[in-house]
């Protein structure tokens, strides 16, 4: 998906990493009961979503405002966590596909960490 404009942000690879966990989760979603549509599926797609969405949001910022955001982030890959769990324990989702789930969120919340950590040492430089 290419486009004339082009945002900063969009060359990170974490943020490319979450855009494609929301759109796999959101795929998965689709074959959840329609009980679990104003439930589970719609936490589950929040949350994956919110990932990207919080890099997106908080990379114009400051380092401290983008520090808070990656935060965030990383809380809604965790929740993500809760939610793959929940939907393989109703059985929605396969023993497969959850652990497909959990290898990207750790490969996305190490990301972030590093990411972070990256941020808070150009911070510790510059304050000295």
């Amino acid at each position: 998906m290419k486009s004339k404009y082009h945002f900063k942000f969009e060359d990170l690879i974490v943020y490319q990493k979450s855009i494609d966990f929301g759109e796999a989760v959101h795929i998965s979603c689709k074959k959840f009961p329609r009980e679990e549509l104003f439930a589970l599926t719609s936490q589950f797609r929040r949350a994956a979503d919110s990932i990207a969405l919080n890099i997106a949001e908080g990379y114009p910022g400051s380092d401290l405002q983008f520090i808070k955001h990656i935060n965030y982030a990383i809380y809604s890959a965790n929740e993500c966590v809760s939610c793959s769990t929940k939907a393989l324990l109703r059985a929605y989702i396969s023993e497969e596909e959850n652990e497909i789930n959990r290898q990207h969120l750790s490969e996305l919340t190490k990301m972030l960490s590093s990411l972070r950590k990256t941020i808070k040492n150009r911070q510790n430089k510059s304050n000295t």
